[in-house]
């Protein structure tokens, strides 16, 4: 197994180019099964994560082709099977996407409930009823979800949502794309995730209007066209690079960050003391040697603080002078990373859904073990900081969102390799 270690102390300087976002990549790959032409997604990171999406893909019959450089070619000129078997959706969430798709063209489909990282039951519930307002029925039964839709098809509806559900609300978006007639979805999550999808949509021939706020509409239509869409950048491994150039102390410029999707972290990394601003094409993230401030969050829904965020910025604060409350109000068991940090000499205390982060001088390095994706490059961030020697075990869940992360970091100063046993 595959472990990553880190000689700590290292400032990062130089360009860290940021690819396009794991979370709105894969929604664009499960739209491609809404039309019989050929789609193109441009800047596609190259991750675990899209190639699980892609096996399950070419199993329903889609032509999947990895392009030059950074594209993926998807081509969906005949649905050959509507069934998504739980061996390749329960690898990670996003799989289950494809149910609305499958419904939408075919009128049937039977996908296996989904995995994924364990940070708490996030059921799919919202992901259903949004579907049955648009006419499906919907059974569940064995782990599996049956859905048919009416002899015409699936038709336009309101779906009122009881709170922001990303998921839900992408999952809404791709169905009733196919759907006749207008689809308005109320309390619809904002981030820019969405509006990138939208922006594929509606490309592809289904009018969105009011992506970014809380009511979207969408114009559904008989039959979608193919695309060539260019893949938002992402905001989270943004977040997370902004993050470990400050805890080291370090000078460089995210190329291809967009400022105005990550505020709400510019605005606390700057009261900790960072140097944030925009720049050519990017963001520079900067610290001038100074101890860094404590500062408090609560994670929220964009546009507020991400909880895709928080573990990073966690490792951040165990640095801090005085002590931050960090409080997780989207997920249930998302301070996994919080024990592994203290073994790196980090002050932190959870109580439910808060965590307080006394800081320390210093942290020296040690064996750690990641236990998700988010909390994994967390352990990096504090092992770039740390005195010593860190190793990072099981990194296979830094491999779901983080494409060539030792790369990256390496082209920049860091002391860091990857070793397999």
């Amino acid at each position: 197994m595959d472990r990553i270690i880190i000689q700590g102390g290292a400032r990062l300087e130089g360009r860290i180019p940021i690819s396009g976002a794991k979370n709105s990549a894969l929604k664009l790959m499960a739209a491609a099964l809404l039309t019989d032409e050929p789609v193109t997604l441009a800047n596609m990171p190259r991750l675990a994560d899209s190639r699980f999406m892609g096996h399950l893909l070419a199993e329903l019959g889609v032509s999947v082709e990895e392009g030059e450089g950074a594209e993926l070619r998807l081509h969906a000129a005949t649905i050959a099977n509507t069934y998504a078997p739980y061996d390749l959706v329960r690898k990670m969430r996003a799989t289950f996407n494809v149910l609305g798709p499958l419904l939408a063209r075919e009128g049937r489909a039977r996908v296996s409930l989904p995995g994924g990282c364990a940070i708490g039951a996030r059921p799919v519930d919202l992901h259903l009823k949004a579907l049955e307002a648009l006419g499906a029925r919907i059974e569940v039964s064995e782990g599996y979800v049956d859905a048919t839709a009416p002899a015409g098809g699936l038709v336009g509806g309101e779906i009122d949502l009881p709170f922001a559900s990303v998921g839900a609300t992408e999952h809404a978006m791709l169905a009733a794309a196919l759907a006749r007639g207008e689809t308005v979805i109320e309390n619809a999550a904002c981030e820019p995730e969405i509006a990138d999808l939208a922006a594929m949509l509606t490309a592809m021939g289904a009018p969105v209007e009011g992506a970014g706020s809380s009511t979207i509409r969408i114009q559904g239509q008989n039959r979608l066209k193919g695309v060539r869409h260019h893949v938002v950048g992402d905001r989270i491994e943004t977040a997370t690079y902004a993050l470990a150039v400050a805890a080291t102390g370090g000078d460089c410029i995210l190329d291809g960050a967009q400022w105005a999707h990550n505020k709400a972290l510019w605005r606390a990394m700057i009261n900790a003391g960072v140097t944030v601003e925009p720049a050519d094409q990017g963001v520079r993230v900067a610290r001038n040697g100074a101890r860094l401030q404590a500062v408090d969050i609560e994670t929220q829904p964009y546009p507020g603080f991400p909880t895709d965020a928080q573990a990073q910025f966690m490792a951040l604060m165990t640095l801090a002078e005085g002590t931050s409350v960090i409080r997780e109000t989207i997920f249930e068991n998302r301070f996994m990373h919080a024990p592994e940090l203290t073994r790196l000499g980090a002050d932190i205390s959870v109580h439910g859904s808060e965590a307080v982060v006394r800081g320390v001088p210093r942290l020296r390095g040690a064996p750690v073990m990641a236990t998700d994706l988010r909390a994994s490059v967390s352990l990096v961030i504090a092992g770039l900081a740390a005195e010593g020697e860190t190793v990072v075990n099981r990194v296979y869940h830094l491999d779901r969102g983080f494409e060539r992360l030792e790369a990256k970091l390496s082209g920049c100063g860091a002391r860091i390799e990857r070793r397999s046993d």
